[in-house]
């Protein structure tokens, strides 16, 4: 049936009149998909536990600032003074079981009052989450990735230090180092560091952390990490191979001139496919003692040509190989090696997305441990978006070289504009609550789905 062009617009000149009045409206109603989740993993009383050697005895708990700061980055929030936008929202207090939220003064004095033990129990709890995941799909292969990513801070806060940073040289960060778990694409753990100091720096003992955390829930699982050439030392190869963990290793080519001679000095070079080919050995480099599996792959890349472009069809093509190197005490085939080596790059995207959709790098305040506390409310922001995606489908991926996620994920930011961020009204006729939203298909199916899994 067409419909007329009267049919379909509308003149719209007056602007309305608008009227501010306390109706129960919620902009957030999309958060009731993450009570039941915060039900289920007992949330609250866990944080709670994080933070009573303290001893505080002020109308909001340490745990409650973790709670709100939670929703904060859920919701999309930064600064914490942005908290005013939101702080008589119906939908968020019943969330948090709050009558009424704190002022920023409040906020940053309970922050301020966090130590470092603190943080530290509150790391637990962290890998509790992810752990209990891992449990219960009955993961046989448990991939830990490690790497460093730059935190930078507009003033001078606590533990900030003047270090590596390619976008604002100069500037003042934290060099925090994390562990992902590849299978749920979900942040196990945070080194936090100073800004002037090495990728390896203290990465050892944290290794052995998250390694020891696996193996207790996970005894039979299969453990493997990835790293980038910052970690490669005969240390960290002898640490992860007396740990039963199987791993693969960027080699610096910088630091081993005779590297280059073996690589210079070869002609026989086994193909892969088109691209890849390589050659492998056992070798010790100088002053090693034990010699590990090292494989060298060369890839063919088209050389940019430079001046005006020829378009002749038989014009003489030039290639160029580009090397990589890499250390592993896997044994599979060098064409496995390459793509489980490659899919580490996966991570980089991973911790992208909490720096850009969870806050992460954003520094709110001049203490560290309060810091460090705001940091991994944004990584339980991250986590528990994980976890509410996997309770309501199963894995999408059986587990392939490249060491893909299990499912496939949205990413915090599409399921704030299509979950969260919805209008609605909450209202208690006959003592029952209510929330109503509008009669978005889209919307009502994926919320039904949620909670229908909770």
């Amino acid at each position: 049936m067409k419909s007329s062009k009267a049919q379909i617009h509308s003149r719209v000149h007056s602007i309305p009149d608008i009227l501010f009045d306390d109706q129960r409206l919620t902009s957030c109603s999309g958060l009731v998909v993450f009570q039941p989740l915060f039900k289920a993993l007992e949330l609250k009383r866990r944080l709670h536990g994080c933070f009573k050697h303290l001893g505080r005895k002020g109308v909001y708990g340490v745990y409650t600032i973790v709670m709100i700061l939670i929703v904060h980055i859920l919701i999309g929030h930064r600064r914490l003074r942005e908290l005013a936008y939101y702080k008589d929202d119906p939908m968020v207090l019943r969330l948090l079981g709050l009558r009424r939220m704190p002022d920023v003064a409040t906020m940053t004095r309970n922050m301020g009052a966090v130590d470092m033990k603190s943080c530290e129990k509150t790391e637990k709890v962290i890998r509790e989450v992810v752990l209990e995941r891992l449990v219960e799909d009955g993961c046989a292969r448990v991939t830990l990735d490690y790497d460093g990513s730059v935190c930078g801070s507009r003033r001078a806060a606590e533990g900030t230090a003047v270090g590596y940073n390619k976008l604002r040289k100069g500037e003042r960060s934290y060099y925090p180092l994390l562990c992902t778990v590849a299978q749920t694409a979900q942040v196990f753990g945070m080194l936090p560091r100073s800004g002037n100091i090495h990728d390896a720096n203290g990465s050892q003992d944290f290794i052995v952390e998250c390694v020891a955390s696996v193996i207790e829930r996970l005894p039979r699982a299969q453990i493997e990490s990835r790293l980038d050439s910052a970690h490669f030392s005969e240390e960290t190869a002898c640490l992860l191979d007396n740990l039963g963990v199987e791993f693969s290793i960027s080699v610096p080519f910088l630091r081993f001139p005779e590297l280059k001679e073996v690589i210079n000095s070869r002609r026989r070079w086994r193909k892969i496919d088109k691209t890849w080919s390589y050659f492998e050995y056992d070798w010790a480099p100088k002053k090693w003692s034990w010699a590990f599996r090292f494989v060298i792959y060369r890839q063919k890349v088209k050389v940019k040509r430079k001046g005006a472009l020829q378009l002749d069809a038989f014009e003489p093509r030039a290639w160029e190989y580009e090397y990589k190197a890499v250390v592993t005490n896997k044994r599979c085939s060098v064409g496995y090696l390459l793509a489980f080596h490659n899919g580490r790059g996966s991570q980089e995207g991973l911790i992208g997305e909490v720096k850009a959709h969870c806050q992460f790098d954003y520094i709110p305040t001049r203490r560290w441990a309060a810091n460090r506390l705001y940091a991994q409310a944004a990584i339980l922001a991250h986590n528990l978006t994980r976890e509410l995606q996997m309770r309501i489908s199963a894995p999408a991926r059986a587990t392939n070289p490249k060491r893909a996620p299990l499912w496939i994920f949205e990413n915090l930011s599409t399921i704030r504009n299509s979950i969260i961020r919805r209008a609605g009204r909450l209202v208690r006729p006959n003592g029952q609550w209510v929330l109503t939203m509008s009669a978005n298909e889209a919307a009502q199916k994926d919320i039904r789905q949620h909670l229908s899994a909770a």
